[in-house]
């Protein structure tokens, strides 16, 4: 299991490699004297810098994005010892126009994105001693790899207005919630359709920081950090969940 998540994430750097290397060396753009070099303005009162690249449009002038992501995780603390990995593909729309902040400057942005795998590697399944009233018991740990389905119907996000043409840096908040073949995070075993144990459904929720990078005017390449946590809101028996994990992604945005 820990070969194959470490495969995973091998994939994953390698790909954040090559596009970051793509980034450097974008296309050539046609110009011409009917195109107008495109003018940023952080905040009302402030200085409004010039990009010095033709094509590339305004925040603003940016409504609609939608693209491919990977997400690789990893349990922190008492989930130290759990990963996910989970492709997907989201759609955003911003809904205001660039509201005037200072530093804070941006817009308001609403978005859902599917994950049509998503999985979870745990340990093992293994038997634990635990105390009890009269002494100890042995019980059966569940475990292993889980495998479902994601939704987040609930993408809150913030694009910062900024000088640079490239650059679109954003904070985001979001909740989703996530199927399993069989019941997570794994707890003590029940025979199958009898009651007990975790639940299939959980949900998910947390916020992040990311940034757009601009290869070209309509193009971008996406990274995402986020903390996240999981928990079944009691739907199970059980409800240990998993408190906090990381979770690095890697996109491309098509903007329209």
């Amino acid at each position: 299991m820990q070969r194959h998540f470490q495969g995973i994430l091998s994939i994953g750097l390698i790909l954040g490699a090559t596009l970051s290397v793509a980034a450097e060396t974008p296309e050539p753009y046609a110009t011409s004297a009917a195109t107008p070099p495109v003018t940023y303005a952080i905040a009302a009162g402030s200085p409004a810098p010039t990009a010095t690249a033709r094509g590339f449009e305004p925040l603003a002038e940016r409504r609609w994005e939608f693209g491919p992501f990977a997400n690789v995780g990893f349990g922190v603390a008492d989930r130290s010892d759990f990963h996910f990995f989970a492709p997907g593909f989201q759609i955003g729309r911003n809904l205001t126009p660039v509201i005037h902040a200072g530093p804070l400057s941006g817009r308001f942005e609403f978005g859902v994105n599917v994950m049509p795998l998503w999985q979870a590697y745990t340990p093992a399944a293994h038997t634990l001693t635990v105390p009890t009233t009269t002494g100890t018991t042995e019980e059966r740990i569940g475990g292993g790899t889980f495998t479902g389905a994601s939704i987040t119907p609930v993408v809150f996000r913030w694009n910062f207005a900024t000088a640079s043409p490239r650059w679109t840096p954003w904070f985001q908040a979001a909740a989703g919630v996530v199927w399993t073949d069989h019941k997570f995070p794994p707890t003590v075993e029940v025979p199958e359709g009898t009651p007990g144990g975790t639940s299939v459904f959980n949900f998910r929720s947390g916020g992040g920081l990311g940034v757009h990078y601009f290869i070209q005017p309509r193009r971008s390449v996406d990274f995402l950090v986020s903390a996240e946590h999981i928990s079944s809101a009691s739907l199970g028996d059980k409800n240990p969940g998993v408190n906090a994990s990381i979770q690095l992604q890697v996109g491309y945005t098509w903007w329209k």
